[in-house]
């Protein structure tokens, strides 16, 4: 699928939200499937929880006495769920784009539903917790490998460290200089939209004619 230039969202106000009904709306014309990817804890569930315009599917368990020893808690020892297969949302954008939303499980023993989850997506939006920016380096490298194009969200946790500049974030994820990088709430629906459309202007970037 291409993007046409026409597809850009226009503002966050323009996205409906809390329509009520599963049925994909009768301007769709664009149907994107999108990865929410990210570490464990980072809030991907959340995220896709804030922005879905029908009612999402999430498969959190709580994390087990057997589970706790292979999931690293360090800097999210208040969380007492956690993905095991996949989130799933959907938001219809301004311009007929529609955007199914799958969240990957950020731990590295569900490594093997990456391929699964992956397949056919056009793009990701990976979240980062600027707190344990070492906990993003796997999943960055899955996004890479599998040659998706990606942005990449700081979600602000409250806690979370204000002084890094910009070029230090992207030295620290050795992201590359045309990858977007933006700051958002994933508890925010407006944030959080902002992230996707960030992401979405990126794809239409990349899709859009040399000769133009």
């Amino acid at each position: 699928m291409a993007f046409a230039p026409s597809s850009t969202p226009s503002r966050t106000g323009d996205v409906p939200r809390d329509s009520g009904d599963i049925h994909l709306p009768e301007t769709a014309r664009d149907l994107v499937k999108i990865l929410v990817a990210g570490p464990f804890g980072v809030g991907k569930t959340t995220l896709i929880g804030s922005v879905s315009e029908i009612r999402p599917l999430h498969t959190e368990e709580p994390i087990s006495e057997a589970s706790a020893p292979l999931d690293d808690l360090a800097g999210v020892r208040d969380k007492v769920t956690t993905t095991v297969a996949v989130d799933f949302g959907r938001i219809s954008l301004p311009g007929g784009v529609v955007l199914y939303l799958f969240g990957t499980p950020g731990q590295e023993r569900f490594r093997a539903l990456w391929d699964d989850i992956a397949y056919g997506a056009l793009g990701a939006l990976v979240l980062v917790d600027s707190r344990r920016i070492d906990a993003s380096f796997d999943v960055l490298g899955l996004v890479e490998e599998s040659g998706l194009p990606y942005a990449v969200a700081f979600n602000a946790f409250p806690d979370a460290p204000r002084h890094h500049t910009e070029e230090q974030l992207r030295a620290a994820l050795d992201l590359a200089a045309g990858t977007p990088m933006v700051t958002c709430d994933a508890r925010d629906t407006g944030s959080s939209v902002d992230a996707l459309l960030a992401l979405v202007q990126h794809l239409i970037e990349r899709n859009v004619p040399e000769d133009r």
